[in-house]
């Protein structure tokens, strides 16, 4: 009879607590923001949210308000629409509202990397030191010897000024992640190669490889990120990520010249603090798609918008090429190739507002912060909610703020000038009559705020600058209309086309 007794009591002890991780008896309290569950337990909302994440939100928001708690894979996901609440979550401490508990899990989960309590620091610290201010001139000038190496090594071959054909997408993320991998990981030693020619050769070769194994995984990554990879493609994801562990080592780095300080201080601080060689290895693949995973697409992006619009690139091509000639490197024939510098590139202020407009329409990342103990929110209407803990707050700017009729007039036109006054000063945005200090988002905000943004402009900077000082450029088929984005990237940073565009270019002069 005891026997019984505690089989049932165990029983429906197992029962209840699936019924409670199933949500089964999550109830909205007081002062909590509306609750919608789905009708499916513990799934809640994943299916729609994976199939179209912007959709999916605009929907919750037009049924609940700018606030709103939803079940998403077993997780509550309060979602906050207010921009104006967005200074509030950004800067809340760390022991209310923790940004690393879900960076950690998916950098184990895409990575293979275990953060340390020492990571953060260490990212923060080399960041700083050299992806800002001085360090941050260093890198420039190396970015720029690599895209001379890449883009420009053939305008002193003499060859005529004949059109070549490329596709759009696929050339603008090659050139940008190869050169921004070999300014960073560091280029083949002249000794071992024979000579300075040969070394670039084999940059140019080793990169390229190095970039098609790339795009793998990088196609694969979303449907990685939500752990719903089919069996072969999992496989196939293990296989690259052991690769790039292989690839990437922090043997064969070291082996390198030229390796950038951003790499090898982050690698010594590691070491120094316990972590094993194994771990750096993919500490290493982890920093490579975070420095490079979003460049080339918004470089794509960029060039195409510009060409779309004809006004635009006039504009954006006559300012470039003022600035060369202010530098005393005015672009002709016969003229050796332009070398920007950091300070040229603190002299674009068209430049700027055309990329800043690009990543308004196409960058989406989702900012989430786990709510580690009760925390009150209020939002711009003096409404006051209570964020429980063990849930996770999540904003979404592309909605918000980004595309926000309220916020950008027109928001889904292109225009280069948007975030630019006559005078050459950023405007300043409202929204109700009042100020909005987040106006476009594509970097993150307050503590998790992207540390490599300022060498990322500079790259993406950096290659349209050159595009445009150097080539004439024009779409094969004038009449294309804009590609569509691909959804499953909703949430992970800068969109990507669901197909690509192909375009001509060749030397100016």
């Amino acid at each position: 009879m005891v026997l019984w007794v505690i089989l049932l009591c165990t029983l429906v002890s197992s029962l209840l607590g699936g019924l409670y991780v199933l949500g089964v008896f999550r109830r909205r309290r007081p002062n909590e923001p509306p609750l919608d569950k789905g009708t499916i337990p513990w799934l809640g909302y994943l299916l729609e949210f994976r199939k179209n994440s912007s959709e999916f939100l605009k929907r919750m928001q037009r049924k609940h308000g700018d606030v709103f708690t939803v079940l998403i894979g077993g997780c509550y996901f309060t979602f906050v629409m207010d921009p104006f609440c967005f200074g509030t979550i950004v800067k809340e401490s760390r022991s209310k509202l923790d940004f690393r508990t879900n960076a950690a899990q998916l950098v184990l989960q895409v990575f293979g990397y275990k953060p340390t309590e020492a990571t953060h620091s260490v990212v923060h610290a080399s960041s700083t030191k050299h992806l800002m201010g001085d360090g941050l001139t260093v890198l420039t000038q190396a970015t720029m010897e690599n895209f001379r190496k890449l883009l420009l090594f053939n305008l002193s071959s003499g060859e005529k000024r004949v059109w070549q054909e490329e596709k759009l997408f696929h050339y603008c993320y090659n050139i940008v992640f190869r050169a921004g991998y070999l300014a960073l990981y560091g280029t083949e030693p002249p000794r071992g190669a024979g000579n300075k020619e040969k070394a670039e050769e084999q940059d140019r070769l080793h990169s390229n490889q190095l970039f098609q194994e790339f795009r793998k995984y990088d196609r694969l990554f979303p449907r990685l990120a939500f752990a719903l990879l089919p069996p072969k493609d999992k496989r196939e994801a293990e296989r690259l990520k052991r690769h790039f562990w292989n690839m990437l080592s922090v043997k064969k780095v070291w082996q390198k010249d030229n390796i950038s300080g951003w790499i090898s201080d982050q690698d010594q601080l590691l070491a120094e603090n316990g972590v094993p060689e194994y771990m750096r290895d993919r500490f290493m693949f982890m920093l490579l798609w975070a420095s490079q995973g979003n460049t080339g697409p918004t470089a794509f992006w960029l060039l195409l918008y510009l060409l779309k619009h004809p006004e635009a690139l006039k504009a954006v091509r006559d300012e470039v090429d003022k600035v060369s000639r202010e530098s005393g490197q005015e672009v002709k024939a016969g003229s050796p190739a332009v070398t920007v510098t950091r300070d040229m590139l603190n002299q674009t202020p068209l430049l700027d507002s055309a990329l800043e407009e690009t990543l308004r329409l196409v960058a989406a990342p989702m900012l989430v912060r786990a709510v580690l103990e009760d925390t009150c929110l209020r939002t711009s209407s003096g409404t006051e909610f209570t964020l429980r803990k063990g849930d996770r707050v999540a904003l979404f700017p592309h909605i918000s703020v980004q595309m926000n009729p309220e916020i950008h007039e027109e928001p889904h036109k292109f225009k280069y000038d948007r975030f630019v006054n006559p005078d050459g000063t950023r405007k300043e945005f409202y929204r109700n009559g009042k100020k909005l200090k987040f106006v476009n988002m594509p970097w993150g905000a307050g503590v998790s705020t992207c540390p490599g943004r300022f060498f990322a402009t500079t790259e993406m900077k950096l290659f349209v600058f050159l595009m445009l000082s150097h080539f004439d450029m024009e779409l094969v088929n004038k009449e294309e209309e804009i590609p569509d984005i691909d959804i499953s990237r909703w949430g992970f940073g800068t969109m990507q086309p669901i197909h690509d565009v192909w375009f001509r270019y060749r030397p100016r002069f």
